[in-house]
C-alpha cells in the first residue's frame, strides 16, 4: 500500500514512541526523512539517527529519542504544517518564530531542508514542513 504523506508518518511514529517512552523508533527511510532527522539532531531534539538495512533488505531509519532529567521527552510537540493536500509556503518575512525561539520550524527551500534560523540567515523562504518544540 502506498503512503500519501511519509513525513507525517515519520512525525507520528516519533510522537507515538515518545508517548510510550521508547528509547528509539524505526521507520522506512527516504532522503527527506534523513534530512529532517539531521535537523532534529543539530537542534538537540533527538540523540542520534542512523540508516540500517533490515534482514528483508529494506532500508530503515533508526531515530534515538532524547529525554530530559526525570524522564520527560525533550520534544513536547511535533506538528505537520504543509501536507500533500494543502501546501503551505512562506516567504522569508513570514517564517514563524516557534515558541519565541525555543522551538524550530523545518522548511524545504531551494537550497535544501533548513531550520527557520538558517532560512532567515540565507534570506530564503520555502515550504513550511513542520513545527517542533
Amino acid at each position: 500500500m502506498s503512503m500519501t504523506d511519509p513525513i507525517a508518518d515519520m512525525l507520528t511514529r516519533i510522537r507515538n514512541a515518545l508517548g510510550a517512552k521508547h528509547r528509539r523508533v524505526d521507520m522506512p527511510t527516504s532522503k527527506v526523512k534523513v534530512e529532517i532527522a539531521r535537523l532534529l539532531k543539530e537542534t538537540n531534539f533527538i540523540t542520534d539517527y542512523k540508516t540500517l538495512t533490515s534482514e528483508s533488505g529494506a532500508n530503515l531509519l533508526r531515530v534515538t529519542l532524547k529525554y530530559a532529567q526525570g524522564g520527560q521527552p525533550v520534544i513536547r510537540q511535533l506538528q505537520r504544517v504543509s501536507s500533500p493536500g494543502l501546501r503551505k509556503y512562506v516567504g522569508v518575512t513570514e517564517i514563524p518564530r516557534v515558541r519565541n525561539g525555543l522551538g524550530v520550524a523545518i522548511l524545504s527551500t531551494s537550497k535544501g531542508l533548513m531550520t527557520d534560523r538558517q532560512a532567515r540567515q540565507a534570506r530564503t523562504g520555502g515550504e513550511l514542513l513542520a513545527l517542533v518544540w
